[in-house]
């Protein structure tokens, strides 16, 4: 049963007339508008989850036929009412002390209260006792107020409620659409002030940034007057370093310090300039002084500008070599270093000599740059021109020539040293009983007698014949005492006994036989699982037999004369 009330205070004969609800005087025009529809002529105004009632008289109503659960859209039948009225008084809009818009009405609903739905029992109709009703009570039962209510609204539903029945979303109040539409336009003023505060802090970043550059320009470059530079013709050259990881601003502090140009700006505005100057590579250069910053940047990235460069292949000895066969010469190490010290025009360059190297290489071990690993071996080498064989590793290398000889060797062996060191050399001599120096002259015989796929193979028969006490017999260090080549040795050569004829010598050599490689030595560190005692290379490919046993050795080494590997030329 649904009790729609009337306003209290009104005359059964008063015709009530809705009113059109006033817009909100703070609404402003960007606000969304609010969706409103005249409350019915049942005189029950509903507003989202709550309805207001009117105080009013007392009404007897009959039981519908067919109780329905409450909607705010659906029609319902007008009950038939029997007035018992008790006026009170009216105020002059017509309504009574509890009128629509009477603040001293509005009650918050518990949370605890459904708004619509009340269950209902099929009894006689009698009135339900409520503490605090405000509201006069059918059959003159005394007054109770409603606690913390704003609606009564008592429905008679069946016991199962069909879904339909259910709304599916309940309407806004018309304050909570105007808060929510303050809201929406209280977050897009936010929005709008994130915005343009995010402009601004983009632009600010960089204006910052502009003048950073615009004042760092200035300071670089000398302000807005053209930078200073030279006219030409230019002076004597001077050698330069581009370390690694120079840029162009520090490559023209360095050549400005150097008087190659009148100023470091005049040669970066040359450099930006020109594409070639990404391949200067970290090195030394010989530049003409007091030259236009133009004619600094030709130079520079000429490749005939670049000394002190020079390559050491694997396996090269300090002093030259002929070939047996073709009577070709090797250049060795000191060699190397000569060409590249050499300073100046063809025809007029001055160099330090081979001589001059060897005659360093023979001086004080520290000097010289010999690690402490090395001292003792080195100092009891029989030829001092001999004893840094070895101990230049193999490699691409960078030197000023203008430095002396012995300055040249000591850069050159205190660095090589420090690349063999990051091998281990210092602590695997321990699991193959080899001290750091004489696993660098076993790494220098398997550099010279494999290939590197059999490194490992190679050095595990030289740790196999020094653990019997066998001599080594390899061709190379009678090879080395003699500054030849050849595969293949003669009997004389072989029968010279020398500190590193190994056919004439048991153990190791005095020395290293040349410049071993990394890889070589990493193989002598960690050798391959092996009991062979002999290898022979038997054709021109390099394939190389590996055996334990002397009669299959034999066998080897007949494969190999007739395959002409072994024939000597001489």
């Amino acid at each position: 049963m649904s009790n729609h009330r009337r306003p209290a205070g009104e005359r059964p004969d008063f015709q009530y007339i809705p009113r059109e609800p006033r817009r909100h005087r703070y609404l402003d025009g960007d606000d969304d508008e609010v969706d409103y529809t005249p409350p019915p002529d049942d005189d029950l105004v509903t507003t989202g989850r709550h309805a207001v009632v009117y105080d009013e008289p007392h009404y007897e109503e009959q039981h519908l036929e067919e109780p329905q659960r409450y909607e705010s859209h659906r029609n319902y039948a007008e009950p038939r009412y029997d007035l018992r009225y008790d006026p009170e008084p009216v105020y002059e809009d017509g309504y009574g002390p509890r009128s629509y818009g009477d603040a001293r009405s509005y009650r918050e609903t518990p949370a605890d209260d459904h708004p619509y739905v009340d269950d209902h029992v099929d009894e006689p109709d009698e009135a339900h006792t409520y503490p605090d009703d405000g509201y006069d009570r059918p059959h003159d039962e005394p007054d109770v107020a409603f606690a913390e209510a704003e609606t009564q609204i008592i429905s008679a539903i069946p016991e199962e409620i069909p879904p339909s029945a259910i709304p599916e979303e309940i309407p806004p109040t018309r304050a909570a659409a105007r808060t929510q539409a303050r809201s929406r336009k209280q977050a897009r003023g936010r929005a709008r002030r994130g915005k343009v505060f995010g402009v601004l802090a983009a632009a600010t970043v960089l204006i910052v940034l502009v003048g950073v550059v615009f004042v760092g320009g200035k300071l670089f470059f000398g302000g807005s007057d053209a930078p200073a530079d030279y006219a030409g013709p230019g002076g004597p050259e001077v050698v330069v370093q581009v370390h690694p990881g120079d840029t162009a601003e520090e490559i023209a502090t360095t050549l400005a310090d150097r008087d190659v140009v009148a100023s470091g700006s005049a040669f970066f505005n040359a450099a930006v300039q020109s594409n070639a100057m990404n391949s200067v590579q970290p090195g030394f250069y010989s530049l003409s002084t007091q030259i236009p910053a133009d004619d600094a940047v030709q130079e520079l990235v000429a490749p005939a500008s670049r000394v002190g460069q020079m390559i050491i292949s694997e396996g090269r000895q300090l002093h030259d070599t002929t070939d047996v066969q073709t009577g070709a010469k090797k250049k060795g190490i000191y060699t190397l270093i000569s060409e590249a010290s050499c300073l100046g025009d063809a025809g007029q360059q001055k160099c330090i000599s081979y001589d001059d190297l060897n005659a360093a290489g023979a001086g004080d071990l520290s000097a010289l740059g010999v690690p402490d690993w090395a001292k003792d071996s080195v100092a009891g080498v029989p030829d001092r021109d001999r004893q840094l064989e070895g101990l230049i590793a193999a490699g691409s290398w960078d030197f000023d020539p203008t430095a002396g000889p012995a300055a040249i060797l000591q850069k050159l062996v205190s660095e090589s040293s420090a690349s063999y060191e990051k091998t281990g050399i210092l602590t695997a001599g321990n699991q193959v009983g080899l001290t750091p120096y004489k696993m660098l002259v076993a790494a220098s015989l398997v550099e010279r007698e494999a290939m590197p796929d059999d490194f490992s193979k190679v050095a595990r028969v030289i740790l196999n014949r020094l653990a019997v006490n066998q001599a080594l017999q390899f061709d190379s260090t009678v090879n080395y005492a003699l500054d030849t080549t050849e595969l293949a040795t003669t009997d004389a050569d072989r029968a010279q006994v020398t500190p590193w004829n190994t056919y004439a010598s048991p153990g190791l050599p005095a020395t290293p036989i040349s410049s071993p490689s990394i890889g070589a030595l990493q193989a002598v560190e960690q050798p391959a699982p092996g009991d062979w005692i002999y290898f022979v290379t038997v054709d021109s490919k390099g394939t190389t037999l590996f055996t334990k046993s002397y009669d299959e050795h034999l066998a080897n080494i007949d494969q190999a004369l007739n395959n002409g590997i072994l024939n000597s030329g001489r």
